[in-house]
């Protein structure tokens, strides 16, 4: 089917999954609820990666509904995006780079969204108006580059995808522009079989350096339809990047992880960030692996790659920037960098925690550590 069907013909209720997987009435209505709090979407091409007869199965985790969603730990904004707001939609948090949310929709809604708050739910962030978000990045002359995000901003019409190529790419000050995007890995087909989809980038591409920037988290992911996809985008002299989220029982595995690096750097798609998953209410309990434990997680999965592989950085966002998590130390501290930073005085400031075997964020002030 089309992408458009897919879409349309997406899974959104339990009452559709139900049959799938054997769930009781009860289990159903259990879902349901939990469905209306946080909304379910998967492709029926997503859907088809699933092993039903597993329920640990990680593929099924990232789009199937869990009860731990309902665990009221954590927080809905866990990198400090409200105090960040400048205008709706458009986020200034680093100097260099503006955010714009130009969607709360994405092709498949994934159960570790550090944005649960308003995908599939709220419009109050979005960016409404084009040429608001240009103007404003106009008049900042030390931003030098521009993140399109959402939810899932390749969900967008190609009319809007347009107007964002159109105006951004005619700012001079800007270096490059990224499209944030999982729909590589949930939709493929938007990018392979929307010949004028690929034309906008190809004509774009020769004005303004554009990057793809797509999500990647268990090898399984990377089919013969999402590498075309990744391959379309390259050949329209778009570069693509892959940030992956650590996720428990998704890719914690040295093994897993260190075959998907593999694989990514293989077919063009370069790993970019391994981000620490957020604390985010109804993730937290559920995807959050431990910092020590993932430091040799990651060790053991960079240990299997060549030079370009091993490139990728451990990472959280936090409210004061992102900050790398760079090793553990003899004496068991842990030892952290700030790779970017909110606040001038932090730019490039290392410092040392000492973490427990359970902690999984860095909580509380950091300065002066």
């Amino acid at each position: 089917m089309s992408w458009q069907e897919e879409l349309r013909n997406g899974i959104r209720s339990a009452r559709q999954l139900a049959p799938l997987l054997g769930w009781t009435a009860e289990e159903t209505e259990q879902y349901e609820q939990i469905i209306q709090r946080f909304p379910m979407m998967i492709t029926p091409y997503y859907l088809s990666l699933v092993d039903k007869s597993d329920p640990d199965d990680p593929i099924g985790r990232m789009c199937i509904p869990s009860h731990s969603e309902f665990d009221p730990g954590g927080s809905f904004d866990t990198s400090g995006e409200a105090a960040n707001t400048k205008l709706d939609g458009l986020q200034h948090k680093y100097a260099q780079t503006v955010l714009l949310l130009s969607t709360n929709q994405c092709a498949m809604y994934c159960r570790h969204c550090f944005r649960k708050r308003m995908v599939g739910l709220s419009e109050e962030e979005l960016n409404k108006r084009v040429d608001d978000a240009a103007a404003y990045v106009k008049k900042h002359k030390e931003i030098t580059n521009v993140l399109i995000s959402g939810g899932d901003s390749f969900v967008n019409s190609n009319r809007i995808i347009e107007r964002y190529l159109r105006e951004l790419t005619a700012i001079e000050h800007l270096d490059f522009i990224r499209f944030g995007s999982r729909v590589p890995v949930t939709l493929p087909e938007r990018i392979y079989g929307d010949s004028e989809f690929l034309d906008l980038f190809a004509e774009y591409a020769k004005k303004k350096t554009l990057y793809l920037v797509t999500q990647f988290n268990h090898p399984r992911e990377l089919t013969e339809q999402a590498e075309r996809a990744v391959r379309c985008m390259l050949e329209r002299g778009v570069q693509v990047r892959n940030q992956t989220v650590l996720l428990r029982g998704v890719n914690d595995s040295g093994t897993v992880l260190g075959e998907l690096l593999s694989r990514l750097t293989r077919i063009g798609a370069a790993p970019y960030y391994i981000f620490q998953c957020r604390p985010v209410t109804g993730v937290k309990g559920r995807f959050q692996v431990p910092i020590q434990e993932a430091l040799g997680i990651i060790d053991q999965a960079k240990s299997h790659q060549n030079g370009f592989g091993k490139s990728v950085r451990y990472a959280m966002s936090h409210p004061l920037g992102k900050i790398e998590i760079v090793c553990r130390l003899p004496d068991g501290q842990t030892v952290f960098k700030f790779h970017q930073s909110k606040y001038e005085a932090d730019n490039a400031r290392a410092f040392t925690r000492m973490l427990s075997p359970e902690d999984t964020w860095l909580d509380g002030d950091l300065n002066g550590i």
